[in-house]
């Protein structure tokens, strides 16, 4: 790219009188700017780049190689499970037939798209060993707000009404005493072990009558599998509470265990991670949420169920009148559960048991391939992710967010920087299935040299990133004093 003509601003392009298009002349006579009320104009006319049509296109096509995703490079982001989608996918969620249906088009003209429904609900009621699974929520956070919905209406029911308390490890993701503090319950703190799993001692005397749920994460935040659910699971449940399954990070799960067998009585599943969709721009994204037998009536509704089968089968919505009602404008996004069972089929059963043991295997490799260079203050075999606490050499004064930096000078995205809270200088890593042999070393060999250059230059490491078509930014100023506009860009000047 040239960096010097296409890198800059498509102000910095701009020519009085270039235009790219013109307008056509009005056949409409004698109508102007004056027939429009002085409260209704602007006081200036924006200002717009002018520019010819050649040098728009140029511009943001050389600007969009600056964008960086799983098809360009490795991106081992912690706790998102950034994997690479098969072009397959995009083709199911991009067909036609799907793409120009009306989303209130009647279900008679819509049989193909309420099985494609349905059967990803049978697919996931199965990988998640539950009953019955509703895909209508529209992402993880959405998914777990949902969850708990349900949860609380079957407390309610039962006329339970004095439960109103959700425990949360303290490893958990922000998104667990969010989603429960929005659904109006009261969010209380487990501690984690030195071994980074649940202290069942800790829980133990939190558990009583006022408890809704247990929320737990399996393998948990820090890529470390709660080996004792089954212990857990018979206390929440002879406490009268629920057992909540947040499902961020079922990957590493796949063909190896299911939730449901661990005692979980609800769960949701973020589709667009486990079984691919592109994050562009943080979305979009999907939150099934499965049940247990027994708590299907609480799902929210629609539900889409089949009527008959072989040839005659139907496919219907159905509303539960003990149903939570609606969550989503439609059965939500359809184009990600479209990828979704697309990746699915395209695996089978076989595809899908050898994902969760190869995303465990990358990232037990790169871990133990770089714990000598960086702090790992959990040892033992991870799952699909694990988490570095920094250097292991804190005599540098080089921090995570340096290393961070410094990896984009070499092609690859940082991973998650500064999450689980429970460590200082945490660097979260998540390789998934996906990536080979040859990038994981290549990933493995930068990191190495950044250790070293933290020993030996650790200014070029502070200093970072070099390379980046926005290089080395004051991250307090632009938090503080963000520069947002042109205007602000040249008076600053």
């Amino acid at each position: 790219m040239n960096r010097k003509l296409y890198g800059t601003l498509v102000f910095e392009l701009s020519h009085p009188g270039r235009k790219g298009y013109r307008l056509p002349a009005t056949h409409i006579a004698d109508k102007g700017f004056d027939d429009i009320p002085a409260a209704l104009l602007r006081e200036n006319a924006p200002a717009l780049p002018e520019c010819d049509e050649l040098t728009v296109v140029r511009h943001y096509n050389n600007m969009s190689t600056n964008n960086f995703g799983v098809d360009t490079g490795f991106y081992p982001l912690g706790s998102c499970t950034m994997k690479y989608n098969p072009k397959i996918n995009e083709e199911m969620a991009s067909h036609r037939d799907f793409a120009g249906l009306h989303p209130y088009a009647p279900t008679a003209t819509a049989q193909g798209a309420l099985e494609l429904y349905w059967r990803l609900q049978r697919a996931l009621s199965e990988i998640g060993g539950m009953a019955e699974f509703t895909l209508n929520p529209f992402a993880g956070a959405h998914g777990e707000l949902t969850g708990l919905m349900v949860i609380r209406r079957y407390h309610d029911a039962r006329g339970d009404h004095g439960r109103r308390k959700v425990i949360v490890p303290d490893s958990a993701h922000g998104t667990n005493p969010a989603s429960a503090a929005v659904c109006g319950l009261d969010v209380v703190q487990v501690k984690s072990r030195p071994d980074g799993t649940v202290d069942v001692d800790d829980l133990r005397p939190l558990l009583d009558d006022t408890v809704a749920a247990v929320m737990m994460t399996n393998p948990n935040t820090l890529g470390i599998f709660e080996k004792n659910i089954p212990e857990i699971a018979k206390l929440v449940h002879e406490a009268g509470a629920l057992l909540y399954y947040d499902g961020a990070n079922l990957n590493p799960m796949l063909g190896v265990a299911r939730p449901g067998d661990m005692g979980f009585d609800v769960m949701h599943i973020n589709l667009h991670k486990t079984f691919s969709t592109p994050h562009g721009g943080g979305g979009p994204g999907s939150g099934p949420v499965g049940v247990r037998a027994g708590l299907e009536e609480y799902l929210p509704a629609p539900r889409v169920v089949r009527r008959g089968e072989g040839d005659s089968a139907r496919y219907e919505l159905e509303y539960n009148p003990e149903a939570l009602g609606s969550v989503s404008a439609t059965l939500g996004n359809f184009a990600v559960q479209a990828r979704a069972l697309a990746y699915i089929m395209a695996l089978g059963s076989e595809g899908l048991m050898e994902a969760g043991p190869l995303a465990t295997l990358n990232a037990n490799y790169i871990k133990e391939s770089l714990k000598d260079d960086y702090l790992l203050p959990i040892g033992g075999v991870c799952k699909h992710e694990f988490v570095f606490d920094g250097l292991a050499d804190k005599s540098t004064g080089v921090t995570t967010l340096n290393v961070a930096k410094r990896l984009l000078d070499f092609g690859f995205h940082a991973p998650t920087i500064y999450f689980p809270l429970l460590f200082h200088e945490s660097l979260m890593i998540e390789p998934t299935e996906t990536e080979s042999r040859e990038t994981l070393d290549a990933f493995i060999d930068v990191m190495h040299r950044i250790a070293r250059e933290a020993r030996e230059t650790p200014d070029v490491v502070k200093e970072a990133p070099h390379d980046t078509p926005v290089s080395h930014p004051d991250d307090t100023q632009a938090a503080l004093t963000p520069i947002l506009t042109y205007d602000q860009l040249t008076a600053q000047a």
